[in-house]
């Protein structure tokens, strides 16, 4: 499975971005897709997760009401966007995809994913 994540760029402090992670399949190997970041220095950090089973989403605690996930099986995209944004919410975003169809436990756990894109920058400045 490829993915390709895309839309990060340079946002100031306030504003809101859109990124997008397009996928090479929609088949069992990607039963959910997720959002994480890693910021400089940082471990990785959950952010967001699209179950396509029952179109489930889930969130991160620390996140939830800022960002939203959204997905187009036909297209086989999966979106994040993300809402006033914050200097500290600058990391690359690395689009990920899962065999299994997490719950909301399993999702923020980096080994329970199968593959991993390469990741898009996200800036924000003060």
């Amino acid at each position: 499975v490829q993915l390709q994540a895309s839309g990060g760029g340079l946002v100031q402090a306030g504003g809101s971005l859109r990124l997008s992670c397009a996928a090479s399949e929609r088949t069992s190997n990607t039963n959910t897709m997720a959002w994480f970041r890693q910021a400089p220095g940082k471990e990785r950090e959950f952010v967001a997760a699209f179950r396509w089973s029952g179109r489930n989403t889930l969130y991160a605690g620390s996140l939830k009401g800022r960002v939203t996930i959204s997905a187009d099986s036909a297209k086989k995209t999966v979106d994040l966007r993300m809402y006033s944004l914050k200097p500290e919410d600058t990391a690359v975003y690395l689009c990920v995809a899962s065999t299994m169809r997490l719950i909301t436990s399993e999702a923020p756990i980096t080994r329970n994913y199968d593959y991993w894109g390469q990741g898009t920058l996200v800036t924000v400045s003060s």
